[in-house]
């Protein structure tokens, strides 16, 4: 099976979006945007052995690569419309490429999404680059940079649980519901593409939680110019990961672990009041965890007290890093 037949067999699907003049099958898409909107424009790659273990299935891998980019839409408050799909394979296992073709366009039309584009070559190891178009209302993109002083900060779901779920996937430890429960937070993260197209307005400043909760808000914070104070009390820690950690390292999760794709954003103190009804109406949960302060200094706190914790998240380059898995 040479290339234009794998793209053929796996990865052609009709497309009932009529804004894709031109699709799979010529030297580039042909996409008609949204009259008055914004275009938004993310990609991620994710490399076997460093961003998910080899023996992950090919449906979540793909589960996976869509979900990561959908949360980088989300935290810009876009609108996802479009994807291409780089993918290196080690050979053309069929029985694989149908359960990664199936989890992909399973994730996609969770968000209406169409593949319109892409390239498949071979490699030393599976690496699946997805490049996703969106779209959001002119100059209403949500960003890193609209933090202020005074602001609350708010984390969606209950992070921690898809690097606790790593974990367990790792140790080949699961063993109970709660255990598996958490791998797949792993497997299938949910980016919270609604949730944040329905905080836009309301929401200063917005980021996905990839690399760990602290180092994430850091990077909010730092981006646009403040400070912030976290309180681990807070931390809506899931009964799962409660139930198959202590209190320490459950902490440890919730802070430092990445890959939960949930949404850490801010806002005016007066908009909080509003937050209630949105996340009823979107079956999310929304915690407020701290506040935005003058200043540079990002701190947590137990009970009001200083809480010593430092951790930068995972840094690709960085020599002091492990890989992900």
């Amino acid at each position: 099976m040479d290339e234009f037949e794998l793209i053929r067999q796996y990865f052609t699907r009709a497309s009932t979006d009529t804004d894709v003049r031109v699709g799979i099958g010529d030297d580039g898409a042909v996409l008609r945007p949204a009259v008055g909107r914004d275009l938004v424009t993310v990609v991620d790659t994710l490399v076997e052995g460093v961003h998910f273990p080899a023996n992950l299935g090919a449906s979540d891998i793909a589960w996976r690569a869509v979900a990561v980019n959908l949360s980088d839409v989300a935290a810009m408050g876009g609108r996802p419309r479009w994807m291409t799909l780089a993918l290196t394979l080690k050979n053309t296992d069929r029985r694989w490429l149908g359960e990664f073709s199936d989890g992909l366009f399973a994730a996609a039309n969770e968000h209406n999404v169409s593949l319109v584009g892409g390239d498949t070559t071979r490699g030393q190891q599976v690496v699946i680059s997805i490049q996703i178009t969106a779209d959001v209302e002119p100059d209403r993109a949500l960003t890193r940079s609209g933090a202020s002083a005074g602001d609350l900060i708010y984390v969606s779901g209950t992070p921690g649980d898809a690097a606790a779920g790593l974990e367990l996937l790792q140790s080949n430890a699961l063993t109970t519901d709660d255990a598996r429960s958490l791998a797949d937070r792993f497997c299938r993260p949910s980016a919270r593409v609604r949730l944040a197209q329905a905080i836009a307005p309301l929401a200063s400043a917005a980021i996905d939680v990839s690399d760990g909760l602290y180092a994430d808000a850091q990077k909010l914070l730092q981006a646009s110019g403040v400070g912030g104070q976290l309180e681990v009390n807070a931390l809506p820690l899931s009964a799962a990961l409660q139930a198959t950690f202590d209190t320490a390292r459950a902490r440890e999760f919730a802070l430092g672990g990445g890959d939960d794709y949930e949404l850490c954003f801010t806002l005016p103190a007066e908009n909080e009041s509003r937050l209630n009804n949105i996340a009823s109406q979107q079956n999310v949960s929304l915690t407020r965890i701290g506040n935005v302060t003058a200043g540079d200094d990002f701190v947590c706190t137990e009970s009001g007290e200083r809480f010593e914790y430092r951790d930068s998240g995972y840094r690709h380059f960085n020599e002091a890093e492990k890989s992900e898995t």
